[in-house]
């Protein structure tokens, strides 16, 4: 793989990124309609085998190394297209070094415990990559829209205050700093749709007979709540993209250029890894060279 194509996707990466400190309002700043210089579909689908093929060969180092893990965050409004971006971007790698996790509703048991809990529960092991198609931050994104599920958590009085989001984006940068420190490397990625192009998204699930199962009358009713989830967003961009645990704002109207975009990120992020296949010792070359004569001795 050459060094172009690994240039091209970080540099992509990073115009892509929110710098720590940055005061994110949505929508202003961000196109959700933006290809990154791609005019054409095709012209981004080298770009994308690219991608893939080098994916590929950092998750077989990173798994051979066991050293680090890599916490892929996906969060995005209903038919932003979280899940083909998974299908498609990590199409090359061998499934037994990926791990995707989706969170729905809480259950009574996850209720009872702290916000981050059954986030924590299905972290990824070292040589793995996990990615959470919705994570631990439904916690201040649906549940602030909706604040009554707050009230089903099983809070103390003193946990419910005006500030409990101000606590909760603090308690998840540190929970993330701790992940990082401890090595598990956390990027985290916006899939950015237009409310247009959602539009669209939806009638085309009602349209299409082979897509009538996607179409949930719970996605109309989150519509109406477009401008509070993009005040939410805001907030939560704002204060916990870090430079431990940064976020990545990816356009998504387009899903070909969003599907470059998300892996262009998980590329950066495992190159910034670096993980090496081990080196062998003197010892462990010499074991490999008896074990090479006792083979050939074995032939028949």
């Amino acid at each position: 793989m050459s060094d172009e194509h690994l240039g091209h996707l970080r540099h992509l990466a990073r115009s892509l990124r929110v710098e720590p400190g940055t005061r994110v309002r949505l929508p202003h700043g961000f196109d959700p309609g933006h290809t990154g210089g791609y005019v054409r579909e095709a012209d981004a689908a080298g770009a994308l085998a690219a991608g893939v093929r080098l994916l590929s060969s950092y998750q077989a180092r990173l798994a051979a190394q066991d050293s680090y893990g890599l916490l892929v965050v996906l969060q995005a409004l209903d038919a932003a297209g979280k899940d083909g971006a998974v299908q498609h971007v990590m199409s090359g790698v061998n499934p037994q070094g990926v791990w995707v996790r989706s969170f729905k509703v809480p259950s009574a048991d996850e209720l009872n415990h702290d916000f981050l809990w059954r986030y924590t529960r299905d972290l990824p092991p070292r040589g793995v990559i996990g990615i959470y198609n919705r994570s631990h931050y439904e916690e201040v994104l649906v549940v602030r829209v909706h604040p009554e599920n707050l009230e089903r958590q099983h809070l103390p009085e003193s946990a419910r205050g005006k500030d409990v989001w101000e606590r909760r984006l603090r308690g998840i940068n540190d929970w993330e700093r701790h992940l990082v420190e401890n090595g598990i490397q956390v990027v985290k990625i916006f899939l950015n749709l237009s409310p247009e192009e959602q539009r669209r998204r939806l009638l085309a699930r009602i349209d299409d007979p082979d897509k009538n199962w996607k179409f949930s009358a719970a996605d109309l009713a989150e519509r109406g709540h477009w401008h509070d989830y993009q005040r939410a967003y805001s907030d939560a961009l704002t204060h916990t993209s870090t430079e431990a645990a940064p976020w990545h704002v990816v356009p998504a109207d387009h899903k070909w250029f969003a599907r470059v975009a998300v892996a262009a990120v998980i590329i950066d992020a495992l190159a910034a890894i670096d993980p090496r296949f081990p080196e062998l010792g003197p010892d462990e070359h010499a074991a490999l060279e008896t074990a090479r004569a006792q083979l050939i001795a074995m032939k028949e």
